[in-house]
């Protein structure tokens, strides 16, 4: 009863997802597309499916000759034996054939299932890359690894599992079923008569095995969530910080116990279903030799008929429960296939040319010319079902930018300044082509970054941001992220350079230490110069620093600043800061309010002219280096700075430093 199992799963697993397939719409064009995608495939498909074809063929024949031993042995006489011998060498030859066509039609199945998986998985990853930044801060990053992996799994079952089934139950059906007919018209026409007492009562526990398995789908994606959350070091701190561990066991205890139940409710549910099939089908072959042992008493039938229609209806229940939910078969392939299209039909937010020009090597100038934006409407870079929401906001944000002009010159350094939520870090992203402008043009060393070929504008432009994100790998894998040729040499220059090659040797692995997940083995001054040493390996010819030294502590800040002073010698910088240190040496700082330049100048001019930067030097700066009212501290006081509506900076009351025993 091996096929009659076989097919019992994949009932069982096609009544499971009956319901959701059948509320899942297909687009237009999807099986058309899935064609397409098996086209290189298509010599091994033939091949596969001819192996199929034959396997089918030998399952039906093995019967027929067992009854015609049976009855070789019924006749007796001199040639009996002979008789007997050669079926029985007949079958041993079509067991060996099965086994060896068993073997080939693995060997393909493999082939094109392992091959699908990996075309489909390689292009959906390298597609997801060229997203634009926004839809990684919509989709939810579970939901975009289902579609790698258990979407790519279920549309490579339509090439192995769905397809392979299909045709060999229908070969088989119509083979046995003809067969069995011609032998006996009356004991067919019987054995089949029990099928829908086993099928009605299947439906109804598939759909309960439907409920539950949803169910439990869903518990264990919520405690996969939890996991991720708590397991890594941000969640971590928190729940330690606020001292809830035993409510966060208890919370995962209360759903992994219901997964627990689900789970014991399923196995029943299974084991019912498999022992329901198993009875019918053993009712059925009673009946058979009932039936067929009356006949043959009374000579209507040979003994050996009787066995040929026993051993075909073990053959002839699997192919017809199989078959009685191929529909639900097929559609849950194409619906796989339908999702994984979903993601590869979503436009990538920047794409680059067919003519598109290098930016020239050491080309330092960056200009914006009349620069508006607005971040795109969530449907056009996102799906609803990677964010599990019923549809998409189609309303595009308010404009970011409006109407901003400026030129950096080689070799300068211009700082921006303002309130929070001004366009200062969107500025920066659009330099680097992380999106497009709405309108206007930014250019870099002349050329038009949308003109410009990706790779080239990469090499000429260098981002440090506020927390610098490290993988969790070798420092010098890190490293050579920017640079994949780089030597040894290069890699320690690069970390001196940053003022941490001191540390990194004093490490017992030196290079060769794993920086944890996000680099949090290191403290966030540390992280940062890392990732300025990788700044300076890539050598860039303009630097672009958001907020590089935001959350660090005095001392971290200047071991900082200095790796920067390195980083920043003879390249433009363009400097995201609200630091003194930095914005005072800038050659031209820029303000921006409400998505516009505001003000533009110097230090010493804008402070002269009273406006916003006046403001902002007033209430944050000026605290800074007034003189300290704690004659005792080791070091100067740190004013508290907030920022209130309208992006007005009010110093407070200024915080007491340690003060020396």
């Amino acid at each position: 009863m091996t096929g009659g199992n076989m097919a019992g799963w994949s009932m069982l697993r096609s009544i499971r997802h009956g319901d959701e397939v059948s509320a899942h719409r297909l687009k237009r064009g999807t099986a058309k597309r899935i064609m397409a995608f098996a086209h290189p495939y298509r010599r091994d498909i033939v091949i596969f499916l001819v192996t199929v074809v034959i396997a089918a063929v030998i399952g039906v024949a093995t019967p027929v000759l067992a009854g015609h031993v049976i009855n070789a042995i019924s006749r007796g006489g001199p040639e009996a034996g002979a008789t007997v011998v050669r079926f029985a060498l007949v079958i041993g030859g079509l067991a060996v054939a099965d086994a060896i066509f068993s073997l080939v039609q693995r060997w393909y199945s493999a082939r094109i299932g392992e091959g699908i998986i990996l075309d489909l998985r390689t292009r959906v990853y390298d597609h997801v890359q060229r997203m634009p930044l926004q839809f990684f801060t919509r989709t939810q990053t579970g939901a975009l690894v289902s579609r790698l992996n258990n979407d790519v799994m279920g549309a490579q079952r339509a090439f192995t599992s769905t397809l392979s089934g299909v045709v060999s139950n229908v070969i088989q059906l119509v083979l046995t079923a003809g067969v069995m007919f011609t032998l006996s018209w009356q004991i067919t026409t019987l054995s089949l008569i029990l099928l829908p007492i086993f099928v009605i009562p299947a439906r109804r526990v598939g759909r309960r095995l439907a409920e539950i398995t949803r169910e439990s789908y869903n518990l264990d994606a919520k405690m996969n969530a939890t996991m991720t959350e708590r397991f890594g070091v941000a969640g971590a701190l928190l729940v330690k910080l606020f001292g809830s561990p035993g409510v966060e066991a208890g919370r995962f205890a209360a759903r992994a116990e219901r997964v627990r139940d689900i789970g014991i409710q399923s196995a029943m549910y299974s084991r019912t279903f498999f022992v329901a099939m198993l009875l019918v089908a053993s009712l059925a072959q009673a009946l058979t030799y009932g039936l067929g042992g009356w006949l043959a008493v009374t000579g209507a039938v040979s003994a050996g008929t009787v066995v040929t229609l026993a051993l075909l209806l073990t053959r002839l229940y699997g192919p017809l429960t199989a078959l009685s939910n191929v529909r639900v078969d097929v559609m849950s392939a194409l619906v796989s296939f339908d999702r994984v299209f979903e993601v590869l039909d979503l436009r990538p937010g920047i794409e680059e040319k067919p003519d598109a020009v290098p930016v020239p090597a050491g080309a330092g100038r960056v200009e914006f010319r009349d620069v508006r934006f607005r971040y795109p409407a969530a449907a056009d870079v996102s799906l609803a079902s990677l964010e599990e929401v019923a549809t998409l906001d189609r309303t595009a944000g308010e404009p970011v930018l409006k109407g901003v002009s400026f030129r950096v010159e080689p070799g300068q350094m211009v700082a921006l300044v303002g309130p929070s939520g001004a366009g200062k870090s969107t500025l920066s992203m659009l330099i680097s082509r992380i999106y497009d402008v709405t309108d206007g043009e930014v250019r870099v060393g002349g050329v038009d970054v949308r003109d410009a070929t990706l790779a080239s504008l990469r090499d000429e432009i260098g981002v440090v941001t506020q927390d610098s994100h490290l993988f969790h790998e070798t420092i010098a894998e890190n490293l050579r992220y920017a640079k994949p040729d780089a030597t040894d040499d290069e890699i320690w220059a690069a970390l001196a350079g940053a003022q941490v090659a001191d540390l990194v040797r004093a490490l017992p692995d030196g290079l060769d230490t794993t920086v944890g997940e996000r680099g949090y083995r290191f403290s966030g001054g540390e992280k940062q110069r890392i990732a300025i040493a990788r700044l300076l390996l890539k050598a860039p010819s303009s630097v672009i620093l958001d907020e590089a030294t935001a959350h660090l502590d005095s001392e971290s800040e200047a071991a900082v600043q200095r790796a920067l002073a390195v980083a920043l010698t003879g390249r433009t910088a363009l400097v995201i800061a609200h630091r003194l240190s930095t914005v005072r040496d800038a050659d031209q700082i820029l303000v921006l309010d409400d998505g516009r330049i505001v003000e533009r100048g110097r230090h010493d001019e804008l402070v002269a002219v009273g406006g916003l930067y006046a403001e902002l030097y007033r209430t944050q700066f000026a605290v800074a280096e007034s003189p300290t009212p704690y004659p005792d501290a080791v070091e100067p006081a740190e004013p508290i700075v907030t920022t209130v509506p309208m992006g007005t900076y009010v110093a407070q009351e200024a915080r007491p430093p340690a003060v020396a025993n």
